[in-house]
């Protein structure tokens, strides 16, 4: 989580871009000089089917507030189907998040077509102000050992244990 001089949140967005599309259109977006949210972090993958659960999880406890995912449109795919993929793996990563207890919210695909830098900068920035509206991610989950409840402990350190 980080705070502005003012005291006020400002949420950390980690975003997995395909190569051939959304990032792409990123690039356009700041080569028009469009201005969207800093708090968006992309990271370049070659496709969106790439985007592995736990590099979700990973994101969001290193400290990521929400996390992005953006590919090219179904049926423009560079591989065939890796958005496809995606769509599958992102709604099983929706359902494992909210046994966590993570809002649907903090979590987004998108396709993003690499001639759509304007849509990039519209998903940013309503993303950004999602995230903010919902404040910080922070979670204590109970957890179970040997079938018995144990006292809750930070969402974090039980995401961890997922990961590793």
């Amino acid at each position: 989580m980080s705070e502005t001089g003012d005291g006020a949140f400002e949420p950390k967005i980690v975003a997995f871009f395909c190569n051939w599309c959304t990032y792409t259109a990123a690039d356009l977006a700041g080569i028009s000089r469009m201005q969207y949210a800093p708090n968006v972090r992309a990271i370049r993958l070659m496709c969106s089917g790439r985007v592995d659960p736990q590099f979700v999880l990973a994101a969001l406890r290193e400290g990521a507030d929400g996390v992005l995912i953006g590919g090219c449109h179904p049926g423009d795919c560079h591989y065939q189907e890796g958005n496809y993929n995606a769509r599958r793996r992102f709604e099983l990563l929706r359902l494992m998040l909210h046994d966590f207890g993570i809002e649907d919210e903090r979590v987004r695909l998108e396709w993003i077509s690499a001639s759509e830098g304007d849509r990039v900068q519209k998903v940013c920035n309503e993303m950004t102000e999602q995230i903010r509206a919902l404040g910080p991610l922070r979670l204590t989950l109970a957890a179970r050992v040997d079938g018995e409840r144990v006292a809750p402990r930070p969402a974090a350190e039980l995401v961890g244990q997922v990961t590793s």
